[in-house]
């Protein structure tokens, strides 16, 4: 069931109607069987698996707060983790570590009977694992208490809004608000209806418009001037944030609905003035995830400086390889984790004050955005082959003319990337200023939101299919 379908709108509709006539301290049982509704409509049996998951750590939780001898804390905690990434790489990895055995044999000419394992990827399954890995983590380390309410820990792991696709929600900050009495509030419903909006717009008329042109490139990139190549990336640059931060919006704004803020997950990363400002504004929730649970558990930044720069190069590795099973997605962590050590490097050891300074220049957000941009011939490439193709065909080879496919198409194309960077460099400079959404005067708020849905509904792409993140 796709936020992108009448099937979802109405599912949601009928959700809130029943949320708000019921009574407060029976609403969490709507949330968990909805949301097991919600899951089973991608494929019911992988509803064991969440179900498993959900289960073991609840249990693992209680009694890793119930025993103190620390060792036998500590076996807990491993079987959580072992327990739950098991069946992340069974389902996810498997096939790809399986093929790249098999791979390596076959360059040496050694016979590998390679097992075949046919099955689908289980949707929001690296979502959900980081979420209850969170939970087992935080209690072991004495961080949050567990939960003792299986039905509420239970929609802490599975609630519809964010079960797919994030953002990856921490337990002491979601499982408290799911407690909170919560009344029918005009204000949580425009808020939330305004965030889902702005998210519909970001993926109808930004990002499915914008895969229509980048799908035609990538899928012949063979028969692709450099040019039409190094624009179909800018545009995937945009297709991607807009995909996934519209996924992330429809889902807060959904939960605003309901009382509940999920937390921020990203904040204009392509205003980002450096790397490090980057991660800081981009899928928000899994960065913070991996400094929280991968790079200070590392050591961080408080080892040696060569321990360091490795700390952050492993964090970037690891992150490339939960995004997916393919070698492409390792080399974009590689890509990332160099930049993000020479970046950190220039910083410590230059001492020109144009570097220090650079996070408040123009020239800075160029940089990141070109830096990006090298980034999706990884990210967005089939194979390891069309990576360092596009390389030699940009940098070695480069090939004059330049296709716009479909003009219509790519000039709406245009029109949205210009739409969406116009609001945002209004909300990062000018926050307080040109309101119209939240303009104190409710007619400028009402017109404002009529044209925005206008817009959505002229301009949006209504057969783009799922979200990119889903893959994930």
């Amino acid at each position: 069931m796709l936020f992108n379908s009448v099937d979802f709108l109405l599912f949601f509709l009928v959700v809130i109607i029943v949320y708000y006539s019921i009574h407060d301290k029976y609403r969490w049982i709507l949330l968990l069987l909805s949301s097991y509704y919600f899951y089973m409509c991608w494929k019911p049996e992988y509803l064991v698996l969440i179900l498993s998951s959900t289960t073991v750590d609840y249990f693992v939780a209680i009694k890793i707060s119930e025993i103190k001898v620390q060792s036998r804390k500590k076996k807990l905690l491993y079987f959580s983790l072992i327990f739950n990434l098991s069946l992340l790489f069974f389902f996810k990895y498997f096939n790809f570590f399986n093929n790249s055995v098999h791979d390596f044999f076959q360059a040496f000419n050694v016979f590998y009977n390679k097992p075949i394992l046919d099955v689908l990827l289980p949707v929001g399954i690296s979502f959900y694992t980081f979420q209850t890995l969170s939970y087992t983590i935080d209690v072991y380390r004495g961080n949050t208490k567990p939960e003792r309410h299986f039905g509420k820990f239970a929609v802490f792991v599975s609630f519809f809004p964010q079960l797919v696709a994030g953002p990856i929600e921490r337990s002491n900050r979601f499982i408290p608000m799911l407690k909170k009495k919560k009344k029918l509030s005009y204000h949580n419903i425009s808020e939330g209806f305004k965030i889902m909006l702005w998210g519909f717009f970001m993926k109808l008329v930004v990002a499915d418009r914008l895969s229509i042109y980048v799908d035609m490139v990538y899928n012949d990139l063979n028969n692709q001037s450099s040019l039409t190549i190094i624009t179909a990336s800018s545009f995937f640059l945009f297709q991607i944030y807009c995909d996934f931060a519209g996924y992330s919006y429809i889902a807060i704004g959904a939960a605003k609905i309901m009382g509940i803020d999920l937390m921020e997950n990203f904040r204009r990363p392509n205003l980002a003035s450096s790397i490090g400002d980057l991660w800081n504004r981009w899928h928000i929730s899994l960065s913070t995830w991996f400094r929280d649970y991968v790079y200070i558990p590392l050591g961080g930044n408080r080892v040696s400086i060569d321990r360091f720069y490795l700390n952050l190069f492993l964090t970037f590795l690891i992150s490339g390889l939960w995004h997916g099973a393919n070698w492409t997605f390792v080399l974009w962590g590689v890509y990332h984790g160099m930049f993000m050590v020479m970046e950190v490097f220039l910083k410590k050891n230059v001492k020109i004050s144009f570097l220090r300074k650079f996070n408040f220049t123009i020239l800075g957000i160029i940089i990141v955005f070109i830096i990006k941009v090298g980034s999706y011939f990884f990210f967005r490439a089939n194979s390891v082959s069309d990576s360092f193709f596009i390389f030699r065909r940009v940098f070695y080879d480069w090939k004059p003319g330049f296709s716009a496919g479909d003009l219509n198409i790519f000039i709406l194309c245009l029109v949205g990337i210009t739409i969406l960077t116009l609001i945002e460099i209004k909300q990062e400079y000018f926050p307080g200023k040109f309101l119209i959404l939240h303009n104190k005067n409710y007619y400028i708020r009402l017109i404002g939101t009529a044209i925005f849905i206008a817009i959505i509904f002229y301009l949006g792409v209504f057969d783009g299919g799922q979200f990119i993140y889903f893959q994930f």
